[in-house]
């Protein structure tokens, strides 16, 4: 029970690949505060020699690449920033160009696909960051840099094409996904 426990927790980290709340994995697997850091130190000791580790900051938790593996890490983000954005990163910074400040769960919501690739090639090129949610502070939401509005050769967000009816239909959207959280909350 308890390697499932560790091998759950594992899968979590692994999955939303940002910090985590040590609260929000308690609750999440229905376990104490203690329980879950007590899986988290037995996952860290495992993890010590692999080549993934968990950096603990304040009350959250995220698995990392190791530090002694940085030179192949560098390397595959050299190579990553050089290639081309791709469909899903061109569609990404579509969305979050249009309606920022926009967290992971809308931008998956719209796209209908997870993003976590994505957001994570437009974050090392630069042309998006991260910020807390100003209306929760437990939200992560993503903003174009002004890097991107050069490399648009922009000098206001505003100037995309179509920006105000784009933007409203995006708000829509987001209505939408507000709507079926509320009924599938009210089925369960």
């Amino acid at each position: 029970m308890k390697d499932d426990l560790i091998s759950k927790i594992e899968a979590i980290l692994f999955y939303l690949a940002e910090p985590v709340e040590i609260d929000f994995l308690a609750k999440t697997l229905d376990i104490s505060k203690e329980e879950t850091l007590q899986a988290l130190g037995e996952l860290s000791q495992t993890l010590n020699s692999r080549g993934v580790r968990l950096v603990f900051h304040n009350d959250e938790v995220v698995i990392t690449t190791a530090p002694e593996y940085s030179e192949v890490i560098e390397k595959i983000i050299k190579e990553e920033r050089e290639r081309d954005l791709g469909r899903a990163g061109i569609e990404t910074l579509s969305i979050i160009a249009y309606r920022s400040p926009i967290s992971k769960k809308e931008i998956e919501y719209i796209r209908g696909v997870n993003s976590q690739y994505a957001l994570r090639n437009l974050l090392l090129r630069g042309l998006i960051e991260r910020k807390n949610s100003e209306t929760d502070m437990r939200v992560i939401s993503y903003n174009i840099t002004g890097d991107t509005l050069r490399y648009l050769g922009l000098s206001d967000i505003s100037e995309l094409p179509e920006y105000e009816e784009v933007r409203k239909k995006l708000e829509v959207v987001e209505e939408n996904e507000e709507e079926l959280d509320e009924e599938k909350e009210e089925l369960e």
